[in-house]
């Protein structure tokens, strides 16, 4: 058997799939992968359990999003279940990422990585930007995430975006609903990343101008841009987030443009006994899901 043959044969379908992802490796255009870990956590853990919980609640949801128009029982896209990371290694943790995201886009497909605390993201944009020379990052969260180091770890939940900006570099890096963060992550993004607080406004202005110049995206959602009314599952919440609608209208936004990897992570579940959080993560990703399908 040759190698691209032995690789994909490791990517079987996962016992429980996230609801209408049933389709094989071979014939998926998207490739969904959960990355259970949150050894970095800065306040309340939990989110290791977040694509499990995603996946198994996700059968509460029909395939069917009325606010699309479109079912994801008709689009090719497969579920690889989750990886069995170290949690004791944030570096093993990341190579293990970047290296199924790495499998996954030289098979010409599109990665959708669930997490997990916001670490995760950065396994998987180290493989995005070896791919894409120009890459560019839209990120969702209410927190910066730009520090140095947090209580002196450079890879933390809190520093993912400045080691991502290591990756990109100036002016590469756009982030919205920004609403907590140390003041020195703001006088950093201030001359490094283009940051939108609190909402939305000049998304629309952006993915406009991204898509004539033909950008690649790489989208990275932390739910908890979502206000903790509507989603108190998460680890770090923070009032004055946005609304399901608007987190909505924004992702079909973003997804106008060429987005060539996604994820969304920092979903606790057990931190929201009414299993609210959870449902809005599963409707959150099946619209994402949509939206990246056409």
């Amino acid at each position: 058997m040759s190698d691209f043959n032995e690789k994909k044969s490791k990517l079987k379908n996962n016992v429980e799939n996230f609801i209408g992802c049933e389709r094989n490796y071979n014939e998926a255009n998207i490739v969904l992968f959960g990355a259970p870990f949150d050894s970095t956590t800065s306040f309340r853990p939990g989110a290791r359990f977040g694509s499990s919980a995603i996946r198994h609640e996700s059968f509460g949801l029909e395939t069917y999003s009325p606010y699309q128009d479109k079912d994801l029982i008709d689009y090719n896209i497969f579920d690889s279940g989750d990886l069995e990371l170290c949690f004791g290694s944030q570096e093993s943790a990341l190579f293990d990422i970047e290296e199924r995201a790495e499998q996954i886009l030289e098979d010409g497909k599109l990665p959708v990585l669930i997490g997990g605390e916001h670490l995760v993201t950065l396994g998987s944009v180290r493989a995005v930007a070896k791919k894409y020379d120009n890459l560019h990052i839209i990120h969702f969260d209410a927190h910066a995430d730009l520090r140095d180091d947090y209580l002196g770890a450079k890879l933390s939940h809190a520093c993912v975006i400045r080691r991502c900006y290591e990756l990109l570099g100036d002016g590469r890096i756009h982030q919205f609903c920004i609403r907590s963060g140390e003041k020195t992550e703001f006088e950093f993004a201030k001359e490094h990343t283009d940051m939108h607080k609190f909402d939305f406004e000049g998304l629309s202005e952006l993915i406009r101008d991204l898509k004539e110049k033909n950008v690649p995206i790489y989208f990275t959602i932390d739910l908890d841009c979502l206000d903790p009314s509507i989603f108190p599952g998460t680890g770090t919440p923070e009032a004055g987030g946005v609304s399901f609608s608007e987190l909505l209208k924004a992702i079909l936004t973003v997804c106008e443009a060429d987005v060539v990897a996604a994820d969304i992570n920092e979903l606790a579940p057990m931190l929201d006994a009414s299993g609210a959080s959870t449902a809005v993560a599963c409707k959150v990703l099946r619209e994402l899901l949509l939206a990246l399908s056409d």
